[in-house]
């Protein structure tokens, strides 16, 4: 039977690895993007904006970290604010047409990306792989 302080230490040092691989992949993908500002730019396309105080809260990051990231991603014009029309005094930040776009790229290269590095892997393993990434997030 398998060491399980020896696999969890291997599953450390390789989750750090996978961690330092996208950080250096978002910073090739958008120069100017760290992984945060990128990470932040995406959610906020996937739900369609939100509050600054709700990435904060989603990611368990401070307020003035989002802000930072924030006010980076508007002076690259990727991110802007609207008035929530529910409540004026409430903004919403949203992706721009550009923002849109550097998400589409860099998903387009991410996916080929994949794709280059799991090539040779069987389809049974892959879906060992998806499901075991599944189970670990869930928990999280």
């Amino acid at each position: 039977m398998p060491d399980r302080d020896a696999s969890i230490e291997t599953i450390q040092r390789e989750m750090t690895a996978f961690a330092r691989r996208a950080r250096a992949t978002a910073a090739r993908m958008h120069p100017e993007l760290s992984l945060v500002s990128f990470t932040l730019l995406a959610h906020l396309e996937d739900r369609q904006g939100c509050r600054a105080t709700d990435l904060a809260a989603h990611y368990t990051l401070d307020k003035s970290t989002v802000s930072r990231q924030i006010g980076a991603l508007e002076k690259l014009g990727l991110v802007e604010r609207r008035v929530d029309p529910g409540d004026h005094r409430v903004q919403v930040l949203h992706p721009t047409e550009a923002g849109t776009a550097v998400l589409a790229r860099a998903t387009q290269l991410r996916r080929q990306a994949f794709h280059e590095r799991l090539a040779e892997w069987e389809p049974a393993d892959l879906a060992r792989f998806a499901a075991y990434l599944l189970r670990y997030n869930e928990t999280a």
